[in-house]
Parts: C-alpha cells; sequence; structure tokens
C-alpha cells in the first residue's frame, strides 16, 4: 500500500484542486476543462512538496496515528502553497466583474529589455537564496534527522521531532508562556507608549530634549536592557527592593519568584520596545487632522472623550503596524533580555519558544529538535501576523 502512496496522493489532491478551481473558473465564464487542469496540476504538484523529501514516511504502517495526521496536514499545507494564490486570483476576478471592486489598474512600470530587471533582482534575489531560503531549506532538513552537534552520524526520523513536541509536556508549558509575556508587552507596551506620546507631544519648553530622552532606551540592546533591570531589581541590592523598604515594605525576591520574574521580563522588554513605539505614536499625533478635534471641542466633547473617540481611531493605522512589530519582537527578539535576567527561570517561568530553542540546540545539542521548534515558532508568528491582517485590519481607518 506503501509504494501507491507517491501516486494515490497527488491523484486525490489534484482531484480536490481541479474540482475547486474547475468550479471558480466557470463561475468566471472561462473555461472549466482549463481550470480543472490547472488546479489539478497545481494540488498534485503542491502536495509532493512536503511528501517527496520524506519519501512519505508519515503514512508507514508502523507509524502512531499521530504522525498520519500529521502527513495529512503537511499534505493540505503543500497543496495550499500553489491553490492558494491561484484561488485568490480567482475571487479577485470575480469581485471584479460583479462590480464589488474598481476595475481601474494603476498603471506599472514596464523594462523594455526583460533581462534588465532580472539583472537588477539578481543582487537581492542572491542575498535571499543563500541568507533566507538555503538556510530554511536546511532546517526542514536537519528537523527531519536526530543528530547532535560533534557527532558522526545522523538518523532519519521522519516527522517524530515535531510529532514529539505535542506530548513534552516542557515545550507546551513554554507556548503557553510565551504567548502570556508576548500579549502582556503587546497590550501594556502599547497602552504605557501612548500615553506617554501624548504627554509628550503637549507643546512644553525643552520638548525637543524631552522626547530625545523618552526614545533613546531604544538604541539598547535587549541584552543590556536585561543587565539594566538584573540590577534594578537584584534581590539584594537593587533599587526596586530598596525603594519598597522606604515604605515598609520587605524585601521580594524579584528573579527567584516564579510569579514575579515573568512580569520583571515584560517591564524590561517594555521599557526596551518603549522608545520605538513613542517615536511613531508622536509622528502619527503630528499628523492628526486638527479640524475634527477642534469640531468635537465645539460641540462639548471632553478631553477624554476626544481621546477616545478621534484620536485613537485615527492613529489605528501605526497601532496596527506597531501590534505587528512588537509581537514578533516578543516572539524573538526578547532572547537576550531573557538570557542576561533569568536565564529561563525560575522554574522555567520565563523560558519562552525562543528561548526552548537555545537550550535544546545549544545546551543540549540536540539540532534536530531545535530546527523543528524553530520551525514551529515560524510558522506560529506567521500564523499570528496573517490573522492580524484578516481581522484587526478591517477596524483599521486609513486617512483623516
Amino acid at each position: 500500500m506503501l509504494g501507491l502512496l507517491p501516486i494515490l496522493v497527488p491523484l486525490l489532491a489534484g482531484f480536490i484542486g481541479a474540482i475547486g478551481v474547475g468550479s471558480r473558473f466557470r463561475r468566471l465564464g472561462r473555461s472549466g476543462l482549463l481550470g480543472a487542469a490547472c488546479g489539478g496540476l497545481a494540488g498534485g504538484l503542491g502536495s509532493l512538496i512536503f511528501m517527496a523529501p520524506l519519501h512519505f514516511c508519515p503514512f508507514e504502517p508502523e507509524r502512531k496515528l499521530i504522525d498520519g495526521v500529521f502527513g495529512v496536514g503537511l499534505v493540505l499545507l503543500g497543496m495550499a502553497i500553489p491553490l492558494g494564490p491561484l484561488l485568490g486570483w480567482t475571487e479577485g476576478e470575480y469581485r471584479r466583474q460583479s462590480g464589488m471592486q474598481p476595475t481601474t489598474r494603476q498603471e506599472k512600470g514596464i523594462f523594455r529589455q526583460w533581462w534588465l530587471a532580472w539583472l537588477l533582482l539578481l543582487p537581492t534575489l542572491t542575498i535571499l537564496v543563500l541568507f533566507l531560503y538555503y538556510p530554511g531549506l536546511d532546517t526542514f532538513r536537519l528537523s527531519t534527522l536526530l543528530t547532535f552537534v560533534g557527532a558522526p552520524r545522523s538518523r532519519f526520523v521522519c516527522v517524530d521531532n515535531f510529532t514529539g513536541l505535542l506530548t513534552d509536556r516542557t515545550y507546551l508549558r513554554s507556548v503557553g508562556i510565551t504567548f502570556a509575556i508576548s500579549a502582556a508587552i503587546v497590550v501594556f507596551g502599547l497602552s504605557a507608549s501612548l500615553l506617554i506620546a501624548t504627554l509628550a507631544y503637549q507643546p512644553i519648553r525643552g520638548a525637543a530634549i524631552y522626547r530625545i530622552l523618552l526614545v533613546w532606551p531604544y538604541a539598547i540592546s535587549p541584552a543590556v536592557a536585561g543587565i539594566i533591570f538584573f540590577i534594578m531589581f537584584n534581590p539584594l541590592g537593587g533599587v526596586a527592593n530598596y525603594l519598597l523598604g522606604l515604605i515598609g515594605i520587605p524585601r521580594l525576591n524579584w528573579l527567584g519568584d516564579p510569579n514575579l520574574a515573568p512580569w520583571v521580563v515584560i517591564f524590561a522588554s517594555i521599557w526596551k520596545q518603549m522608545g520605538y513605539n513613542i517615536l511613531f505614536y508622536i509622528a502619527g499625533l503630528q499628523n492628526l487632522p486638527k479640524d475634527l478635534q477642534e469640531a468635537a471641542a465645539i460641540d462639548g466633547a471632553g478631553a477624554l472623550r476626544r481621546f477616545l473617540t478621534i484620536t485613537i481611531p485615527l492613529l489605528s493605522p501605526i497601532t496596527f503596524f506597531l501590534v505587528i512589530t512588537n509581537m514578533t519582537y516578543a516572539f524573538f527578539d526578547i532572547f537576550g533580555t531573557i538570557d542576561l535576567l533569568t536565564a529561563g527561570g525560575p522554574s522555567g517561568s520565563t523560558s519562552v519558544l525562543i528561548y526552548e530553542i537555545y537550550k535544546i540546540g545549544v545546551s543540549s545539542g540536540n539540532l534536530g529538535r531545535a530546527a523543528a521548534q524553530s520551525i514551529v515558532l515560524f510558522l506560529i508568528v506567521v500564523g499570528l501576523t496573517i490573522l492580524q491582517f484578516r481581522t484587526t485590519e478591517r477596524n483599521v481607518t486609513y486617512g483623516g
């Protein structure tokens, strides 16, 4: 049965793609046969993107049920890579024909010589291939192996490095910790940044110097931010405990308490990123139309109501951009802060996904498991970004 899978899987995927794309072509008034051919080819080839390198190993008889389910997911994901743009194009054509989208097209620049465009793109494509695409493919190759740093041999383990994560309680806990810390950094960080930017935007003497002092923490690396907050929240001689002692509160073990250490990481990350957020919010406040604020004030709206109903909606494009950038920072760039501040402790309470990759890949030397975790982390961030564009962007108000 396994010998027939390389034939049956592409045929089934091609059949599904042919039905989906063929029906879209008929709805557009085009040849359904042509659409079925395009969809069948895209679906069939897409199903082989992941299965061909894996030699259809998730469907071997000795594999567990979870391996088979994971294999089906890889087949569907591979099909989505070519079918997604194709179905998106047919949907856009249908909307244009139905009058749901304007038919006017923007004029595009055209090179008279096709080779000139590729020649200009060659440096960028070379860099992408060498430093992005090839490392990405090699990471996928490593994720299918049982290999360690310095080990002379490696063994092909199919998708065990991925399916093993589903039963790894330490990893699943780090997923929850990552989402909790990232959500706190984004929500509290943007809220505090908008409040401070609104205050800094007010016309006061020496405003330029004041704003520069607010922005400068962004120039500090995450590792330096971790050292600064390690000194501030040191249980023995830190500034935080000294200030608490002045008001009669006993010393707190900030970095040794699993309930307090994540908040120290959150505060350090918010402080590190706050200058970046404030810079964008001040730029946005400077470009807000004054007539809307004045009209609302004439109608009797107070300062708080004008801020909630006018300022915040008009700043939604900047907020949307900052949500994406802060989320990316919280998932990836927080590593330096955690490594210098808590080293993932205490009791793993600050061991986020990016730090788990470091512990597994560098400290333990398990390259295969670390590669699988890095791919999962990448897919999580990409998925959250797409979700933001599909949902939150609908509430973004562009233009004044």
